[in-house]
């Protein structure tokens, strides 16, 4: 019985039930949009920005709300992109990243200490989402006790009842695009109050430097301080909160390689990295095609959309031994899980770290972690998600493990 299978996955993710597509690429009419699932497809499409672009919201036949667009690095092509992704690119860096593993680790620690004493824990909610929110928060200078607030948000941004299909009438594409600019209306107005306190007291912090920072001589203007801070908020914590819960569900699913890695611990990080090839966070990016395109001999026209399903592209046995198998000991390095070329996911250093952390952590305080054979697992039913919305385990703790671990809280090289 596959994972899928064992904890009934979106259907739609055939790639998790070990099965193959037809062919690497292929139409959907009745939606209007092109699929993508081959690896070297998917590979070539992130690298070749020129012919892929990542502005699909041209190609709808309705004006796209700028206060919608503007600053949102995931819909933006050069040179703008480049230009708005190093304002920030420096907040990432391998030193910078490093240097927050103690406060990383001392979180993990305090967190997990709040519910010393129990034999069950739920990873979602008592960790693997408060750990990452924390984290961003403190980077960009909001209050973490508002993370409530920024869980709110994540559900309206990933609405599992989101439908992609360019063949949507357009007053009905105009009734949901108002909708859904009402729903993160107070997205907006708290990154507006905080941007425009930054501007009269401002701090060290991200978001003073977003509302300081000048493209081309001009100030960014509010709709680009929102969305971009509203991007790094989300972003930078969905991605961690994912991958620490589909760890622990992989290896809990797999207990050989579990007992591998707390046999040697050096194998922690291609633990993480096979999870995130394995069960991938995010499934898919999209593109539109600026030009007539040929992709594994299928001819594709201009100004198509193109679904890339990176997790089924890191399920390709043309570029994976054995892809259905869960091995730690895969040599890591070439999934498509966070994404690749101009895009390749910001926060990847960030969250490879907090999974690294984080992973010691819980191997070092429960020799037996494991999931509650009463309270199985609930997954997110989003389409373009992979992972869960709850994990209830039954843990057990052992007798070690303090925030001044020194191994827990020492520098790790980035990935």
């Amino acid at each position: 019985m596959t994972v899928a299978d064992r904890w009934q996955i979106n259907p739609q993710h055939f790639w998790m039930r070990g099965e193959q597509p037809e062919h690497p690429v292929s139409f959907d009419r009745e939606k209007g949009f092109w699929n993508v699932y081959g690896y070297p497809e998917a590979l070539e499409i992130l690298s070749n920005p020129k012919v892929f672009s990542s502005d699909t919201s041209r190609l709808s036949e309705v004006r796209v709300d700028p206060e919608l667009t503007e600053g949102n690095l995931v819909q933006m092509d050069d040179p703008g992109h480049g230009r708005l992704r190093r304002l920030v690119s420096h907040a990432f860096t391998p030193k910078i990243v490093n240097d927050l593993a103690p406060r990383i680790a001392e979180l993990t620690h305090e967190l997990l200490d709040e519910h010393a004493g129990r034999d069950r824990i739920e990873l979602v909610s008592d960790l693997a989402y408060p750990l990452p929110v924390i984290v961003i928060a403190e980077l960009l200078g909001v209050p973490s006790s508002d993370r409530h607030l920024f869980k709110e948000w994540a559900e309206v941004l990933f609405d599992p009842d989101n439908e992609i299909t360019m063949n949507m009438p357009a007053e009905e594409q105009r009734r949901r695009m108002q909708e859904f600019v009402a729903k993160r209306q107070s997205i907006r107005d708290y990154f507006l109050g905080h941007a425009a306190e930054r501007r009269t007291r401002p701090r060290e912090d991200l978001l003073t430097q977003l509302v300081r920072a000048e493209v081309d001589g001009e100030r960014l203007t509010d709709d680009q301080v929102v969305n971009f801070a509203n991007l790094l908020l989300l972003a930078g914590h969905i991605t961690t909160t994912l991958l620490l819960g589909n760890t622990v569900l992989c290896l809990d699913a797999h207990p050989d390689q579990a007992e591998r890695v707390r046999a040697d611990r050096s194998l922690v990080p291609t633990a993480i990295e096979e999870s995130v090839r394995f069960l991938s966070p995010f499934a898919l990016v999209a593109r539109a095609t600026n030009t007539d395109v040929e992709i594994a001999g299928t001819p594709v026209p201009r100004d198509q959309l193109l679904l890339v399903w990176v997790a089924a592209a890191n399920r390709d046995p043309r570029q994976f031994a054995d892809p259905h198998a869960f091995d730690i000991g895969r040599a890591p390095g070439s999934h498509l899980g966070f994404g690749r070329g101009v895009h390749f996911c910001l926060g990847a250093p960030l969250a490879r770290l907090e999974g690294r952390i984080v992973l010691d952590i819980l191997l070092d305080r429960f020799p037996k972690l494991r999931t509650d054979p009463d309270n199985p697992p609930v997954f997110r039913t989003n389409f373009e998600m992979n992972g869960v919305r709850e994990l209830p385990l039954v843990a057990r703790s052992g007798p070690a493990a303090s925030a001044s671990h020194e191994s827990e809280t020492g520098p790790a090289s980035p990935n």
